[in-house]
């Protein structure tokens, strides 16, 4: 039972299941890149959302239609929006939300350079004649 415990829970209903086992392969490879637009945070395969359910059944019907994975992801897409995908495409309208992390990175980085520059001691340097003195004559009072 523990063995079982990591692994995610599959709301794909035996009924759902297609007779063919490549195509039901296909079906859940896309299913798992599709995110249930009810709980946002699972993948279609994954939620037992009656909105899901209804994703699953049109991309199986999809794929007994004939359609390539490409062709059902791209229909979908069509119907629901880019925020159907799991995972956003590299696009130019997508760009910040791909480089944000690298900008975080770099302005973290940049940040603690700054921080240990600035709490560096400062070089050491040499005293005049004078100051020497100075010191000298503070240091003979005490």
């Amino acid at each position: 039972m523990l063995l079982l415990a990591p692994l995610p829970a599959q709301a794909v209903q035996p009924s759902e299941v297609l007779k063919d086992p490549a195509l039901e392969h296909r079906a859940r490879e896309i299913s798992e890149e599709l995110r249930c637009l009810v709980c946002q945070n699972q993948s279609i395969d994954d939620s037992d959302a009656p909105l899901a359910k209804d994703l699953r059944l049109l991309v199986r019907d999809r794929l007994e239609k004939g359609d390539s994975d490409a062709a059902v992801k791209s229909y979908i897409v069509a119907r629901y929006g880019e925020f159907v995908l799991l995972r956003p495409v590299f696009a130019a309208h997508t760009l910040i939300l791909w480089l944000t992390p690298a900008l975080a990175v770099l302005l973290g980085a940049l940040g603690i350079w700054r921080l240990a520059r600035r709490r560096r001691p400062a070089a050491a340097q040499h005293l005049s004649a004078s100051e020497e003195a100075e010191v000298a004559a503070l240091l003979r009072r005490e």
